[in-house]
């Protein structure tokens, strides 16, 4: 029992299904505090949804750069329990694995960089680094009273970040294989197209809304928004709901609502995605309202010291030549991006997250951990720091 593995034990114990932290952020409080750091609680939401948001930072010296670990604490809810082998919440160590919710998605990462802290503050008591750690119970909802908030009030302050690693389960097969250096963009909206209602008996009398949107439909599905680039694949558009009718069998809608997403790269813009759409559906000479929700921007750390730094950590710890990747769906970089240049994501495998049975397996533990403890060292080697 390693004192990563005990940690990642006791936070998987806590069931801080979101935006309830259920006390995790406390325990990490206890953790940190004999290693000098200093804390701000950042509570958020409505009472019936409350966030909290940890900013703890230590100091380094006064020329020191920061670099800031960021996870989240909060889980999503487990499914039928009676489906899974051993209680989600109660952390269970079976055939070389760690179960429990959050095993993965991301407990174990938390645990990893309270350890790794440890490890590299025992045996170097004053760092030149600085070091800071952002954790929310707000990523798995709507993630909008978690980091983001964190990040505004940092903004505000003046306070930037020169490095930051998310603790989100990157890998395919083993630790240390696949790093993000960037995610897409994510661009939500909701089409009402406009018909008249009538008797399905009587089509000269009515206007079927779904008939009108059918070729602006199949156009759609055959745009091609950009061709992505060197880090990133070309932009995507996917329906996720069409929904018209009264639920008669022999009643013509007078409406159709479609709900898609683009989920786009450094190549296009909403406003570029927006208009490119819109003027197709005026094109078509369609009776439209359209409803655009932008859940993110993309955002990309080019190669650069913290990449070479994290990939010569990780081929040092495990012998993997690390890829970098930038495909998957959001994560709460998007907000830190804003205020750090340099940002990317490393965690543990991430084929179970979400599932039934999730969990890590033992033989990631440790060296995620050491990964995290040698980017300390590396970073806060003359030079770096």
């Amino acid at each position: 029992m390693t004192r990563t593995l005990e940690l990642a034990q006791q936070l998987i114990a806590r069931p801080s299904l979101t935006p309830n932290d259920a006390l995790c952020q406390s325990l990490i409080i206890e953790r940190l505090t004999p290693l000098g750091f200093d804390f701000e609680v950042i509570v958020s939401g409505p009472p019936e949804l409350r966030v909290t948001n940890l900013w703890a930072k230590r100091p380094g010296l006064a020329s020191g750069k920061l670099l800031v670990f960021a996870g989240h604490t909060d889980v999503v809810p487990s499914g039928p329990q009676d489906k899974w082998q051993s209680p989600p919440f109660t952390p269970t160590l079976r055939d070389g694995r760690l179960y429990g919710r959050g095993a993965s998605d991301m407990k174990t990462s938390i645990a990893a960089f309270v350890v790794a802290l440890e490890e590299f503050l025992a045996a170097t008591p004053a760092p030149a680094l600085a070091i800071g750690m952002l954790l929310t119970s707000d990523e798995e909802g709507p993630a909008t009273d978690g980091t983001v908030v964190v990040c505004q009030a940092l903004e505000q302050r003046g306070e930037q970040i020169d490095y930051c690693i998310v603790g989100e389960p990157t890998a395919v097969q083993r630790t240390g294989d696949t790093i993000k250096n960037g995610r897409r963009g994510t661009l939500s909206g909701r089409l009402t197209v406009k018909g008249v209602q009538g008797h399905i008996a009587y089509p000269q009398l009515a206007k079927n809304p779904i008939h009108l949107l059918a070729p602006a439909l199949a156009e759609l599905v055959g745009v091609e928004w950009d061709q992505g680039n060197a880090f990133f694949e070309p932009t995507s558009w996917q329906v996720s709901n069409i929904h018209g009718g009264t639920g008669a069998s022999n009643v013509i809608p007078g409406s159709v609502v479609v709900d898609f997403n683009f989920r786009f790269c450094t190549e296009s813009t909403p406003q570029t995605l927006q208009a490119r759409l819109e003027a197709l559906l005026q094109r078509h000479a369609l009776d439209f309202d359209l409803i655009w929700t932008l859940g993110g921007q993309p955002f990309l750390t080019t190669p650069g010291t913290l990449v070479q730094v994290v990939s010569a950590a990780i081929e040092a710890e495990t012998g993997i030549k690390t890829a970098l990747s930038t495909t998957g769906g959001t994560s709460d970089g998007r907000f830190i991006a804003r205020i750090c240049e340099q940002l990317i994501e490393l965690g543990p495998p991430n084929a179970s997250i979400h599932k039934i049975d999730e969990y890590v397996a033992l033989a990631d533990v440790e060296p995620l951990k050491n990964i995290y403890r040698r980017v300390l060292e590396k970073l806060n080697a003359p030079g770096q720091s």
